[in-house]
């Protein structure tokens, strides 16, 4: 049995073009899982209509929720040819990104995807806001989409934190390849990793002058090396698709990608500190935000939502 069984799609209210349900739907055909489209509306001036009961004000917001149904399940049909089943929810929410971490809780999805939107002049991905807080507080993995296809034989990139010897950083390491595999699988696709590390702390080499600054490098590069090798025979992923570079790891990541042309980077999220990568700080935040592909979020085992009751 596939992993992803019960997704929830999250449908764009500004486009008839759903690049998430498009997504979504090539992934059930292949692991046979089970569709949820769902809509988050809320309309600020209905709940300010003073001079109607609470009662009519229920009937006039039923009344929209009905008129966005009836328009989901026309966007549903308009994407699915192979008429799969899927279901459509829309739901009465002031905070979308609530609503649909709500969901997950619920009903036990096992990944959200959603669409992200692609500015056309700077050709760079735009983040909303509801996409940070699903990143951040989901406890499922997030598929976040641009409008592309997957190709037979492409690329998937598993971003890494090959240095650190924490065990959650470890094993989040172990989840990000497993999954990267997983999904290069039902694409077709070849499996990278990808791992920077730091170059001399500049204070260091100032303060201390006998400090060998070059020596140092050369240490760190093959301690990574090293690491990374034996995580990449772990999971038989050939030496020529791994990449150990120095600097920072939001411009390694989006350089190993680029030169790859990578459909999907698949990276970590530590939830002990809300939404940072497997690299130390908030450097996910940065990573997403210059990719210019889609993006698989993880989080750790054990990870519990901050809205979980």
């Amino acid at each position: 049995m596939e992993k992803y069984q019960n997704i929830l799609v999250v449908i764009d209210p500004t486009t008839n073009d759903q690049i998430a349900l498009k997504r979504a739907i090539e992934l059930a055909k292949k692991t046979k899982a089970k569709l949820t489209a769902f809509l988050s509306i809320f309309d600020f001036s209905y709940e300010m209509t003073t001079i109607l009961s609470s009662g009519e004000r229920e009937i006039m917001r039923q009344s929209v929720i009905d008129d966005r149904l009836e328009w989901v399940n026309e966007i549903v049909n308009e994407h699915n040819p192979d008429k799969l089943s899927i279901e459509c929810i829309v739901e009465w929410h002031n905070r979308p990104f609530e609503a649909i971490i709500n969901q997950v809780i619920n009903n036990n999805f096992d990944m959200v995807i959603k669409g992200t939107h692609q500015h056309d002049k700077l050709k760079a991905v735009i983040f909303t806001p509801t996409d940070w807080h699903v990143l951040r507080k989901c406890p499922c993995p997030v598929l976040l989409v641009k409008d592309h296809k997957w190709p037979e034989n492409g690329n998937v990139l598993a971003a890494l934190n090959i240095g650190s010897d924490e065990e959650e950083h470890q094993s989040l390491n172990r989840i990000i390849t497993e999954e990267a595999k997983n999904l290069a699988g039902l694409m077709d696709a070849n499996v990278h990793l990808v791992n920077s590390f730091p170059g001399t702390p500049v204070n260091i080499a100032i303060e201390i002058p006998e400090f060998d600054a070059q020596e140092y490098n050369e240490t760190m590069l093959k301690t990574h090396q090293d690491s990374m090798a034996k995580h990449a025979q772990l999971f038989n992923i050939a030496a020529e698709r791994t990449y150990v570079r120095e600097g920072l790891a939001e411009d390694i990541i989006d350089e190993v990608a680029t030169e790859i042309d990578a459909e999907l980077v698949v990276l970590g999220t530590i939830g002990r500190t809300g939404f940072s990568a497997a690299i130390i700080g908030n450097t996910a935040e940065h990573v997403i935000d210059q990719l210019k592909c889609d993006v698989l979020a993880l989080k750790p085992l054990g990870y519990k939502s901050s809205l979980e009751q």
